[in-house]
C-alpha cells in the first residue's frame, strides 16, 4: 500500500486508523493495530473499573499500551465527556503521541495539546466543521459519513459525498470514515482524495476487541439493512436493529420529547449493556452500516493482511 501524508504525520506504515469506540476500543485491540502498521486508538472508557476513576484508568491503559508496542498509538477523547479537562491534563502529562477529538469545539484544547507536542485529529461531519477545525490548528480531520456506527452528524452526509468536498476545502490531511471495511473501501477513499481511512465496526469483529461475543456475532450475522439511525432529537446514532432500536423509533414517530427518550435510555449506558455485557435485547450495539460486509470474526493481523 502506498504511503500517504497521513503515514508521515503519524509515523505509521499504512494509512489506516482503528476507531476509538467508546467502551470497546481496548489496549489489546489498539496495540495490535499499531503493531500491524496502522494507528490504534484507545478509549479511556474501555477498561473503566467500578470506581469510575477515568484518570487512573487512562494512565493504566497508556502504561499497558507502551508495554505492548513501541509503535505510535493514540487516545480518543470526546470533548463533551464529563471530566474532559482532567483527561486532557493526563494525556499531556503522560506524553501521548496522538489524540483524536470529537463532539465538541476543537479550539478548547487543541492549542494546549499541540504545545505539548501531541498530534491532534478532529472528527467532522461537514465541510464547515472541517474548515473550522483546520483554522483552530488541528493536524488532520476525520471526515465521517452517515454510514458510520454510533453518534453521527446532523446533516446526514454520506462518506462518498462528504470526503471529496472536505478534501477540496482544507489543506490538512483528510481521513475518510464511515462505511469502510476492506481494501475496496480504502481504494475508493483514496480515489476521493483522502489521505487514509478510519475503520471502527470492522475492528469490533476481531479477537482482540474487548466487545462481548454476542455483539461480535450480531455484527457477523447482520445484513445490509440491519442497522438504523435512532435518536435524532437527542443526537442521531446508528445502531443494530433490536427491541431497543424499535422502541426508540416508535417514540420518535409518536412525538416523544428528548427528555422522554433520554429517560428511556437511562443514566446507565445501554450501549455498554449491549456492547460490553452482551445484552442484545435491552442494550444497544453501535454499529456501522458496513456490518453486512463482515462475515467472520478475525484477528487484527488477518484483517490488516487482507487489506
Amino acid at each position: 500500500m502506498k504511503r500517504s501524508r497521513l503515514c508521515d504525520l503519524l509515523g505509521i506504515e499504512f494509512p489506516i486508523i482503528q476507531g476509538g469506540m467508546v467502551w470497546i476500543a481496548n489496549v489489546e485491540l489498539a496495540t495490535a493495530v499499531s503493531n500491524a502498521g496502522g494507528l490504534g486508538l484507545i478509549s479511556h472508557t474501555a477498561e473503566l473499573d467500578k470506581s469510575g476513576n477515568q484518570v487512573a484508568s487512562l494512565i493504566q491503559q497508556i502504561k499497558k499500551a507502551r508495554s505492548l508496542t513501541s509503535k505510535p498509538f493514540g487516545i480518543n477523547l470526546p470533548l463533551q465527556m464529563p471530566g474532559i479537562e482532567d483527561l486532557i491534563d493526563t494525556v499531556i502529562r503522560e506524553q501521548v503521541d496522538i489524540v483524536v477529538t470529537a463532539a465538541g469545539n476543537p479550539a478548547t484544547f487543541t492549542g494546549r495539546l499541540k504545545e505539548a507536542g501531541i498530534k491532534v485529529l478532529h472528527v467532522v461531519a461537514s465541510v464547515k466543521h472541517a474548515q473550522s477545525a483546520e483554522k483552530k490548528g488541528v493536524d488532520a480531520v476525520i471526515a465521517e459519513g452517515y454510514e458510520a456506527g454510533g453518534h453521527n452528524g446532523l446533516d446526514e452526509l454520506t462518506t462518498f459525498v462528504l470526503v471529496p468536498q472536505v478534501v477540496d476545502a482544507v489543506k490538512v490531511p483528510v481521513v475518510a470514515a464511515g462505511g469502510i471495511a476492506d481494501a475496496r473501501g480504502i481504494v475508493a477513499a483514496l480515489a476521493l482524495g483522502a489521505d487514509g481511512v478510519q475503520m471502527g465496526t470492522r475492528f469490533v469483529a476481531t479477537t482482540e476487541c474487548i466487545a462481548h461475543q454476542n455483539f461480535k456475532e450480531a455484527i457477523v450475522k447482520a445484513s445490509d439493512t440491519d442497522t438504523v439511525i435512532t435518536g435524532r432529537k437527542i443526537g442521531p446514532t446508528r445502531i443494530l436493529k433490536n427491541p431497543v432500536a424499535e422502541k426508540l423509533l416508535k417514540m420518535e414517530a409518536s412525538g416523544a420529547s428528548a427528555e422522554e427518550m433520554n429517560a428511556f435510555i437511562g443514566p446507565e449506558s445501554r450501549s455498554r449493556l449491549g456492547q460490553v455485557e452482551g445484552d442484545m435485547v435491552n442494550g444497544q450495539g453501535h454499529c456501522g452500516a458496513i456490518a453486512g460486509m463482515i462475515k467472520e470474526i478475525q484477528s487484527v493481523s488477518n484483517v490488516m493482511q487482507s487489506i
